[in-house]
């Protein structure tokens, strides 16, 4: 085999036409031999060495060849070196995968129930079972595809994973249900459209291997949060496993063309080799002490503020690179849109302590291509001062943990100030105007992944894991739920409907607070797990959406429809600027005000107070706002009220302009209600545990009573003889 000396740049296995070349970082190694795989294994020492980057050039190499990488070096665990050349090591920049892992003690570095444990060293090969990267052609026609550009006060996100999704969906061909090409098909972007997603958020798509406890129960790491490849789309969602990057890419083509962007989940807060007793698959066996944040008092040991076993060592120039490149990968290669980074506070970690001005956020804050990307953070991690909503950099938004717990306690009857509800529905100024963000910054969400569905939220009182084996330990308890009375499925009529009603108040809420609001796959369809909080290895029916029809199902997946329609034609519910509690331009009516049910505004001690009925005024018809031209956007006032108490309550409509009068266009409790007009304060009914929402329309009197012949001498003085262009069809 011909083997030329190459470039350190770019890294992994790259195909320019003619050849391959390989790249691949170690700071400590004394020898890496780069593996091919061809029914056999044939040895490939990389002898040229560049600013600590191993490399060679292979003319005669093609996409479609295996490969992996041995690393020789120290085995020094106690200095944070665990170099073992038996162990075949996948490419951390691998563009796609070639085999998966098949879990056997070979994977080990150490011998596993040695007395000194990690300490000792095994030297059987791990060949046969360890993962394989595969050189990839990356080729791709892309057309006229374009990032939406979707600005972020305009975004509905829909979370979503790719396989529940399209696994049962109706109009995906068989052989597509669970796949990329599945989510990109007519039939998932038809669903998507009608909700007005603007964004899907995909679960993780790096390429992961299943933990093997999971296995050894007969389950597997179903959400994916234990990534290996940052580079490589999970062949496993792909309809063929050498079609993954193809189908990515093809999936994303049919969104753009659909005007909905793609944000990646990923996780580059931990990796699947997890403490000094995981495997040895890729980094811990290529440079250990580099790769990872190992504790400054043991080296043998690794910081862990994830809970996952290890946390990658940010301060590190070749991590920090490594995730950058990643990064940049996917914008400009597979043409993503943005990312949600999970954890994302153990990247603000240099050192033990959080610092959101470090080096990865500055690195990401200068990137021409990252910059301008929508980043979102998941602002907790599991380490001392991890809880950081609110104090991400300007460019980032956040899963704002604050408004789902606050909407939670309302509904469910928890004691919640009336400042506490009003800062959480006006997109948390509190957390986010201080430092000069926008309400977009709010990432707002009452669902997620992780944690009870909609349906879960309002059934059960307490999470039921017993599936996940692990006797009921796992996931959380502090769930801020009711069950309406009763625990899980019930026949009773009457706590049936209070659930029902109950999905659609947390829903209204969530599409009538400044932010963005984030939609969970499934909740528009009454999604259950059955009161499982901790899916994360559940790859089955607990999981799959569940798309088959019925009354009570159509019924609610219109009324979210309702609620994104009036997210979508309100701009008072899309602010680019948060509101500001005064009169608008120095006239009129304030551009927010806060009501009792009386029609009284709320006074200082009604503010600290524990509130359960309470109404807001959003004037949108004087809304000070522009679109992205600089043209004034303007819409209705909004008058919405809220009474999550267990009795009914009449609320005060506000005074109106003359020329004006309200209309009842929702109302959670009777959501088939027709419209209604009312005059300014009037004492409208509110239900128990409901929401409505009115908005101010144009009052319309009685035309007076007029004779044809009046008529035709009104007509003719108007110009009525000229002829008259037919009206156009609207698209």
């Amino acid at each position: 085999m011909r083997v030329w000396p190459g470039r350190p740049y770019p890294r992994g296995a790259t195909w320019d036409g003619t050849g391959v070349n390989f790249a691949v970082f170690s700071e400590h190694a004394t020898k890496v031999e780069l593996c091919l795989f061809d029914g056999g294994e044939t040895r490939v020492e990389l002898r040229e060495r560049t600013d600590q980057v191993f490399h060679a050039y292979l003319p005669d190499a093609v996409p479609g060849q295996l490969y992996g990488y041995r690393a020789h070096g120290p085995y020094d665990p106690a200095a944070g070196h665990r170099f073992n050349p038996h162990k075949l090591l996948f490419d951390p920049y691998a563009k796609a995968v070639g085999r998966g892992v098949t879990w056997d003690n070979a994977l080990y570095g150490y011998e596993i129930g040695h007395s000194d444990a990690d300490l000792s060293f095994d030297t059987r090969d791990s060949a046969p079972f360890a993962p394989l990267a595969v050189v990839a052609d990356t080729a791709f026609t892309w057309g006229d595809d374009r990032h939406p550009g979707r600005p972020w006060h305009e975004s509905l996100v829909y979370e979503v994973h790719v396989k529940g999704f399209t696994k049962k969906l109706p109009g995906v061909p068989e052989r597509l249900r669970g796949t990329y090409a599945g989510l990109g098909s007519a039939a998932a972007i038809r669903h998507l459209k009608a909700l007005n997603v603007t964004a899907v958020e995909l679960l993780p798509v790096h390429y992961r291997p299943d933990d093997r406890h999971l296995g050894e129960k007969g389950l597997t790491n179903y959400w994916g949060y234990n990534t290996l490849g940052f580079f490589a789309p999970d062949p496993r969602l792909a309809s063929s496993p050498d079609r993954a990057v193809w189908e990515f890419k093809t999936m994303v083509r049919a969104l753009h063309a659909a005007g909905i962007e793609v944000i990646l989940d990923v996780v580059y807060n931990h990796t699947a080799e997890g403490n000094q007793l995981g495997p040895t698959l890729s980094f811990k066996g290529l440079d250990n002490a580099n790769y990872y944040f190992l504790s400054p008092d043991d080296p043998r040991y690794y910081m862990d503020f994830t809970g996952c076993g290890n946390t990658p060592r940010m301060a590190h120039p070749a991590v920090l690179r490594l995730i950058a490149d990643s990064l940049r990968y996917w914008v400009t290669e597979m043409h993503v849109d943005g990312f949600r980074f999970d954890l994302a506070t153990a990247l603000a970690r240099e050192t033990i302590d959080v610092d959101v001005l470090g080096a990865f956020f500055r690195i990401v804050q200068q990137d021409p291509v990252l910059s301008r990307v929508k980043l979102i953070a998941e602002p907790w991690d599991v380490g001392p001062g991890g809880y950081m909503v609110g104090n991400f950099p300007h460019g980032w938004a956040e899963w704002n943990g604050e408004y789902r717990d606050t909407l939670r306690d309302f509904w469910a009857g928890n004691e919640v100030p009336a400042k506490t509800l009003a800062l959480r529905l006006c997109g948390s100024p509190d957390l986010y105007d201080r430092s000069g963000r926008r309400p977009h910054a709010s990432i707002n969400f009452v669902t997620c992944h992780d944690g009870f569905t909609l349906a879960d939220l309002v059934s059960y009182g307490e999470k039921h894991n017993e599936a996940n084996g692990e006797d009921n330990n796992d996931g959380h308890n502090d769930n801020r739920s009711w069950n309406g009375g009763h625990e899980g499925p019930t026949a009773d009529p009457e706590i049936n409907a209070v659930r029902e009603r109950q999905r659609r108040n947390l829903l209204a809420t969530l599409f009538l607070s400044q932010g963005v609001p984030m939609l969970l796959a499934g909740d528009e369809l009454g999604h259950t797990q059955g009161g499982n909080n901790n899916c994360y290895c559940q790859d089955n029916d607990l999981t799959w959406l569940d798309w088959q029809e019925s009354g009570p199902r159509t019924a609610f997946l219109d009324f979210v429809r309702s609620l994104t329609r009036l997210w979508r034609e309100q701009p008072v519910l899309r602010r680019r600027t948060f509101f500001q509690g005064r009169p608008i331009r120095g006239e009129g009516a304030d551009d927010v005000a806060w009501f009792t049910p009386v029609g009284r505004e709320l006074t200082d001690d009604d503010w600290e107070a524990p509130t359960q009925a309470i109404a807001v005024r959003l004037a949108g018809d004087l809304i000070p706002d522009t679109d992205e031209r600089g043209e004034p956007v303007a819409g209705d006032t909004l008058y919405v009220a809220l009474n999550a108490g267990g009795q009914g309550t009449a609320f005060a409509l506000p005074k109106t302009h003359p020329r004006q009068v309200w209309e009842r266009v929702l109302d959670t409790a009777d959501p088939a209600r027709r419209p209604d007009l009312f005059d300014g304060g009037h004492r409208c009914p509110v239900a128990a545990r409901s929401v409505v929402v009115f908005r101010t329309r144009p009052r319309v009197e009685r035309e007076p009573d007029v004779t044809p012949l009046q008529a035709e001498m009104m007509r003719k003085a108007a110009g009525g003889d000229r002829p008259r262009p037919l009206p156009t069809e609207q698209p």
